[in-house]
């Protein structure tokens, strides 16, 4: 044995010792950091989790939004494990140079794969600091290039792994040569390409070295790559916030704990507030603890899983990107709440598991600690720049760790979490931070006030009389019946028609229920409506943090509909629909809940609705000519009815399938829907950070040339129709030139023929466009 290797021996040896220790005691601080969130159960079904993990891991199916990431990723992630073996392989070529893993070494499928995916992992990760760098904030639009996803994120980490791999892998290209070189220089029938497949040309370049001179080449690589890989895992042992490395490992955790085992968004239904884990009961919160959270208050209140949910960020940015907050210039940030809120937990833990003794005196705990310990409030007033958004997330303090205009900017669209790869649920944190300001704290925009005294009052957000909820129906050519007063039970009919507040009361909205109703009644579809039975679903109240109000308003809805006997429901009104077929079930209600897309599409499949014309002038879709006669739409994905519940399919087969006209698709469009800026209760908040987000939405849909853009929520429409009205002040469109309308108006006006007539049976026996696949 040389002087070398003796060496390279003892400082390999010593800066193992030192990682594996330091890893474990991360490790250990991690346990015991996530003990303390509040307890939570998610082991359920552990084989469909099993599943999931294997079949996102392996596939990469949350990284597949961005291809080109995700194929350079997906060598990188899997050459990480396949490699693993090479480190091993180094100690042993410390003491022998030519020493190989036993049984394996030599096995020529083992060694192919390890130069495949060395190979592989060094021209992705190439490709993944290319693209780093080709996005970065440098070059980016926006202020101080915040449209770069990776604004914000932590540099030096980045780059650390990025060359950390990049090292890596060349040092195993290199050994693999070398190794060839050398078997090459003894007479082995190894030094083959058989063995040495795609490095034996490598080997080439070392032919003319002698023997002791490879073996020593050998041990210095061998050692460079065991410090590079050592000082990796030191590294990341003393930085437990480097979400960018360790996500390797946490997120094979964070996957498998999601809130849907078979693998589904972690969107739809909010999670009701639990108390010590055990779902709160409203009708016995006078007996809770004086000190019980409702919401999340301080870092602590979060559960386990969120906390986890903190550490695997891997400040990839992608939630920052699709964000309609983050891209209208608000201090909304996804990532950065997340990125934030991580490194305010794991600063403030040993605080949190220290004696009484040790926080007075303050001994073994670091400034940092102490910082986070001493902040009052986890949402407040930080006093930032608008123009600086970073400086609206202080995870040391010292007045507040996050701005309250981050918390009140969010609608709750579910981009964030639809683009994770990783599967963190950043919706439910920010709605559980909501409810505390609300249910504790008493602290909301004061917008809010008017809203919730509305819903107090008269269960709905205008706070209009319940006896005009049948207003929307006057005039109609046929009876609309309700239930208790027409129909006795719902048995006799085929649906219950929720109308839904905005289809009540709201001008805009009543075309669109009076649409359904009318093609319902063209189909000979029964159907009742609830009528002044109904009450808002609370849905603007439950993303506003006001439980108590939502539960209220819920039990009430709840209630009524078993008490009729509702099974079929179908609703025109987005957020209605997730509510009722998502929420409801949590308070004892299960229904069968159609969007009226849905419906509608599945009635003209079977022939019970035909479009037989273009419509056109005279359709009753609004008074102006030229809208009335556009030929081109393009379609807006109402985001609590794609990306919540993966309604894509209906609204666009009926609009496709009307005769003479073009759709036009814009680019955001499906998952990467943008939002039009009414979810989260920001319907009732006025906009006053940044650009609107219903403009933003609107130009997008202008920029399609069509001349109506078709919407499938009342939200939606109120929203795109004022983008639409704030583009003709700007002089961007002529008065009329462009319309918002359902697509349920759109449909209706093709089955009239476009002159306000129905369809004769003539007509309706020949369509002008194919019958679209099923899609429900």
């Amino acid at each position: 044995m040389t002087a070398l290797q003796i060496v390279a021996i003892v400082i390999s040896l010593a800066i193992t010792v030192v990682a594996v220790a330091l890893l474990a005691k991360t490790v250990n601080h991690y346990v015991a950091t996530f003990r303390l969130g509040q307890p939570e159960y998610r082991g359920d079904d552990k084989g469909a989790r099993t599943a999931t993990l294997l079949r996102e891991f392996l596939g990469h199916t949350r990284m597949s939004r961005l291809p080109v990431v995700a194929i350079a990723h997906w060598f990188t992630m899997i050459s990480f494990g396949i490699l693993f073996f090479t480190l091993i392989n180094a100690f042993g070529q410390l003491f022998e140079p030519s020493w190989t893993l036993p049984l394996i070494g030599h096995f020529p499928p083992y060694e192919w794969i390890t130069e495949f995916f060395a190979w592989t992992g060094l021209v992705g990760i190439l490709l993944l600091m290319a693209i780093r760098q080709k996005n970065h904030p440098r070059s980016a639009p926006g202020e101080h290039g915040r449209r770069s996803r990776f604004f914000g994120s932590t540099w030096w980490q980045a780059y650390y792994v990025e060359f950390t791999i990049l090292g890596v892998t060349l040092c195993i290209l290199a050994l693999r040569g070398l190794e060839y070189a050398l078997a090459d220089a003894e007479g082995l029938d190894t030094a083959s390409t058989l063995h040495f497949p795609m490095t034996s040309w490598l080997g080439g370049l070392f032919s003319g070295m002698s023997v002791a001179a490879l073996e020593s080449a050998i041990v210095i690589v061998a050692t460079i790559k065991i410090l590079i890989s050592m000082a990796w895992m030191i590294t990341i042992a003393l930085t437990p916030t480097m979400g960018v490395a360790w996500h390797r490992f946490l997120a094979f955790f964070n996957i498998f704990w999601k809130r849907h085992a078979d693998g589904r968004t972690s969107l739809g239904e909010l999670q009701p507030i639990r108390i010590n884990g055990e779902v709160l009961d409203f009708e016995n919160v006078d007996d809770l603890d004086e000190d019980a959270p409702l919401g999340v208050g301080k870092v602590e209140d979060f559960t386990w899983k969120g906390l986890l949910d903190f550490t695997t960020c891997t400040e990839c940015g992608r939630c920052q990107s699709q964000c309609p907050a983050w891209n209208t210039d608000k201090p909304l940030s996804p990532k950065l709440l997340v990125m934030t809120l991580r490194d305010h937990a794991h600063a403030k833990a040993p605080w949190l598991r220290a004696s009484e003794e040790a926080r007075a005196s303050g001994d073994g705990l670091s400034e940092h600690t102490k910082a986070a310990a001493a902040v009052e409030q986890l949402v407040g007033q930080t006093g930032y720049d608008i123009h600086h958004p970073l400086t609206a997330y202080n995870p040391h303090g010292p007045d507040a760790v996050i701005d309250e205009d981050v918390l009140w900017s969010c609608t709750t669209c579910g981009a964030c979490v639809e683009q994770c790869p990783v599967d963190i649920e950043h919706v439910d944190a920010i709605v559980d931070m909501r409810r505390y300001k609300n249910l504790i704290e008493s602290a909301f925009p004061s917008e809010l006030g008017g809203l919730f005294k509305n819903l107090e009052k008269n269960a709905n957000p205008w706070g209009l009389a319940p006896r005009l909820r049948m207003d929307w129906a006057k005039d109609l050519p046929f009876d609309v019946p309700q239930v208790g007063a027409d129909v006795e039970s719902l048995d006799e009919v085929d649906y219950l028609f929720w109308v839904g507040c905005a289809g009540a009361y709201e001008d805009r909205a009543k075309k669109t229920t009076r649409a359904v109703a009318e093609l319902l009644h063209l189909a000979d579809v029964k159907f009742a409506v609830l009528g002044d039975g109904e009450a808002c679903t609370g849905d603007s109240a439950r993303r506003a943090g006001n439980e108590f109000l939502y539960q209220m308003l819920a039990q009430q809805n709840v209630e009524v509909l078993n008490e009729v006997g509702a099974t079929k429901i179908v609703v025109t009104c987005a957020h209605c629909f997730n509510t009722i077929k998502n929420e409801y079930p949590q308070l004892g209600g299960t229904y069968e809940v159609l969007h009226h897309t849905q419906l509608l599409n599945r009635l003209v499949r079977e022939k019970r609705l035909t479009p037989v014309a273009r419509p056109g002038e005279g359709d009753g879709l609004g008074q102006s000519r030229a809208g009335s006669t556009g030929a081109k739409v393009t379609y807006h994905d109402p985001c609590y009815l794609g990306r919540h519940n993966q309604v894509y399919a209906p609204p666009r087969e009926l609009l496709q399938v009307l005769p003479g006209v073009e759709y036009a698709e814009m680019e955001r469009s499906k998952e990467k829907s943008f939002c039009c800026g009414a979810g989260g209760a920001r319907m009732w908040m006025e906009e006053q950070l940044g650009t609107r987000i219903n403009t933003n939405r609107t130009e997008e849909a202008l920029a399609t040339g069509a001349d109506r853009i078709a919407v499938g929520c009342p939200f939606c429409k109120v929203m795109l129709t004022d983008g639409v009205n704030a583009a003709v002040q700007e002089g961007k469109k002529a008065e009329g030139e462009v319309e918002v309308v359902d697509v349920a108006q759109m449909l209706l006006a093709a089955v009239r023929r476009g002159d306000g007539g129905v369809a004769t049976e003539e007509a309706r026996a020949v369509p002008d466009a194919p019958t679209p696949e099923p899609a429900i």
